[in-house]
């Protein structure tokens, strides 16, 4: 089987300037097709109906709650029907909280962690099955600069917590599924240029952020979806239970 007989499932992939619609378009370009599940569904069809349009690949968007079970149960049992068999799971849905600790809330510290950690692993848990059964699966998650730095940039303490429990997820997973032909990894972004970021990359603020990055800019959606599709190749096999840093070199480890 190649690529062109799988499809990739990304979740939170709706938004028009966000890493993961640049990741599933990035992948059809490689010969994936595409699912694209997000909370917003009129998004989610948008974005599937322009990954297929510009990729000359098969692609759907479904509405889904990550954080909900029966959610993503339905979405997942909508797909089953409409696309090939899963090779590939990109763990994008996410939130972040700038809130100090001090401040923070135990039902925002929930929400984090909701959707970050309990999204992936609804998700995830789903899917990975069928890979493993298959023999064949590449599962990426979308950590981020904050959970290695300890936050500096705009997550606080509990989005930098939540990511930091995505490596562990990572690892003790690749360590389990490895034996079925099932890659898992991790990327963790740093200042990327989204519509998340994109209000603290304006004037000062941003000439005090970019003087920390040695390659002298700030990150592009493509930087990391270029990454994400690497990982996610047939070819990249050996590789798991890692962690890649796109950062510019302001984290350097």
């Amino acid at each position: 089987m190649s690529v062109s007989d799988k499809t990739a499932v990304v979740t939170g992939a709706g938004s028009k300037r966000g890493i993961g619609r640049a990741t599933a378009h990035t992948l059809a370009a490689a010969g994936w097709n595409v699912a694209i599940l997000d909370l917003d569904e009129a998004s989610a069809k948008d974005a599937a109906h322009e990954v297929a349009d510009r990729n000359g690949v098969q692609a759907v968007g479904i509405g889904c709650d990550v954080t909900d079970e029966a959610s993503v149960d339905a979405a997942l049992g909508v797909l089953a029907g409409a696309l090939p068999p899963v090779g590939a799971l990109v763990n994008n849905a996410g939130i972040t909280s700038p809130t100090p600790f001090l401040e923070v809330s135990g039902e925002e510290w929930d929400r984090i962690f909701a959707v970050n950690i309990r999204g992936a692993f609804n998700v995830t848990r789903r899917l990975a099955p069928g890979m493993a059964e298959r023999g064949f699966g590449r599962i990426v998650f979308l950590s981020s600069v904050s959970a290695e730095r300890g936050g500096g940039v705009f997550g606080g303490v509990a989005y930098s917590a939540a990511k930091a429990g995505q490596l562990g997820f990572t690892r003790a997973l690749a360590r389990e599924l490895g034996p079925h032909g099932v890659t898992v990894n991790a990327v963790a972004p740093g200042l990327i240029d989204t519509d998340i970021t994109g209000g603290a990359l304006e004037g000062e603020r941003r000439t005090q952020l970019v003087a920390g990055i040695p390659v002298g800019r700030n990150g592009r959606v493509a930087d990391v979806a270029d990454l994400i599709t690497f990982l996610c190749r047939e070819e990249t096999g050996y590789v798991t239970g890692a962690t890649y840093d796109v950062n510019g070199g302001s984290h350097i480890h």
